[in-house]
């Protein structure tokens, strides 16, 4: 009986790498099929370890996710590039500005990490399970986008709670993932938080997913992602009319980068 288990078994791996060697669809679907079970997977065992460790939802939890979800990348074969790690290094506190491309985005994000450092994230993540349970934990802050006085709200006592707090806020100004190889127009609001909070603002630039990620074409196989954390902006003395230009800057200087860390140095230039 065990063999016989033991050869079906043999027999449906076999069949599984076949299927996946041949078809593109079927390779992506059991690789999104097992980065999702393997999220909430590890979420849950990380979720009891921040309740023994630290006994609630606190940014302490952030060490030991991010101990966790720094596994993931070997069981996709990805490797992360980093440079300009030294530019977090800043006094006090700051919001943090990065593209959002996919899913895949939380390795990225854990990859570089600072201490003290929470996420901007919509309301809805908070009930996907274990992985809603443990974004709770870790202290990420959540915001309602269909409502704009209440996102307003919470993003003003986000402000103060940095300040007194010396936290470092991370937030996707795209507002949305978008795996195209470009940005997004820029939404506002964590710009006025920066500016609101007289706070330093530090962009940090993913390389395009595209050549190895890209769900339209059903491609998911491993490859490199080059990160840079670029020089923080300073925002001590903007008011609420310079909102506009520190957006435009931030955008352009990320953009650039962007391009250049994929591979298309000269792109951003032709298209601006």
């Amino acid at each position: 009986m065990e063999m016989g288990w033991l050869l079906w078994g043999t027999a449906v791996l076999l069949l599984l790498h076949v299927l996946m060697e041949l078809s593109p669809a079927v390779n992506f679907a059991l690789r999104i099929s097992f980065y999702c079970v393997l999220c909430l997977v590890a979420s849950a065992l990380a979720a009891v370890a921040c309740l023994l460790v630290n006994g609630g939802r606190t940014v302490k939890n952030m060490r030991i996710i991010k101990a966790f979800v720094k596994t993931f990348k070997y069981f996709f074969g990805l490797r992360f590039e980093v440079k300009g790690l030294e530019n977090f290094k800043v006094e006090g506190p700051a919001l943090i500005v990065s593209n959002h491309q996919s899913v895949l985005d939380m390795m990225g994000l854990m990859e570089v990490l600072p201490d003290n450092c929470v996420q901007v994230g919509k309301k809805e993540l908070m009930y996907m399970g274990s992985v809603g349970l443990i974004m709770y934990l870790g202290g990420v802050i959540f915001i309602n986008r269909k409502s704009t006085s209440s996102a307003k709200m919470v993003m003003s006592e986000v402000a103060k709670t940095m300040v007194t707090e010396n936290m470092k806020v991370w937030v996707y100004p795209e507002g949305t993932r978008n795996c195209t190889g470009d940005l997004l127009p820029f939404k506002k609001g964590a710009f006025h938080l920066a500016v609101q909070a007289q706070v330093p603002v530090i962009p940090v630039v993913y390389s395009s997913f595209t050549t190895f990620y890209n769900p339209k074409t059903k491609l998911f196989t491993s490859g490199k992602i080059k990160v840079e954390v670029l020089p923080p902006i300073e925002t001590k003395g903007l008011t609420s009319d310079d909102v506009t230009d520190l957006s435009d800057r931030c955008f352009s200087t990320m953009r650039e980068t962007l391009f250049r860390l994929s591979g298309h140095p000269g792109e951003a230039k032709d298209s601006s």
